[in-house]
């Protein structure tokens, strides 16, 4: 039984029906990768790359959405939009010249490996690879740095992203 704490407040349908598509996704991810690994195969050798290299792809449209890439406030209001705010219960803990932090405090993906009966180790690790797809977003951004602190899929409470201009 897991002791991850991973509960929504959000009841809007719309919202729930893109989660679902979120867990969908989570969904095939880790099972593809549970196959690999009941294949022989570890997870870290091919996941990581596969989803920082979306991420990449991501992050090239994210960057052209921009006027300037090294500014971290134009870059939130493009990241943090107002339905992911929604989707993930998210909000801005921090937000200047020289930091973006943002809480989430609900996780559709860890919701999906739940009710796949994976163990809160797999979860973490999982959490950990998914997170690769953020980390590819900022490689367009080359004057931030990612640092991801604390993980709802670690049993925290919640996720906690941070996007650091490069001094």
């Amino acid at each position: 039984m897991t002791v991850i704490t991973n509960k929504s407040t959000i009841t809007d349908e719309n919202i729930l029906n893109i989660r679902n598509a979120i867990e969908h996704r989570a969904t095939w991810m880790s099972l593809m990768m549970d196959e690999a690994r009941n294949s022989g195969l570890d997870w870290d050798n091919f996941a990581r790359k596969a989803i920082f290299r979306t991420g990449c792809f991501h992050g090239k449209d994210v960057a052209l959405k921009c006027t300037n890439l090294s500014d971290l406030k134009e870059f939130a209001d493009i990241f943090a939009d107002e339905a992911g705010k929604k989707i993930f219960e998210r909000n801005i803990t921090e937000l200047s010249d020289d930091k973006l932090s943002i809480e989430f405090h609900y996780c559709p993906l860890v919701s999906a490996w739940i009710k796949q009966g994976f163990s809160d180790e797999d979860i973490a690790q999982l959490c950990d690879i998914a997170m690769e797809g953020d980390r590819g977003i900022v490689n367009s951004f080359p004057a931030f740095q990612f640092e991801l602190g604390k993980t709802i899929a670690q049993g925290n409470p919640v996720c906690e992203l941070n996007f650091i201009k490069k001094k």
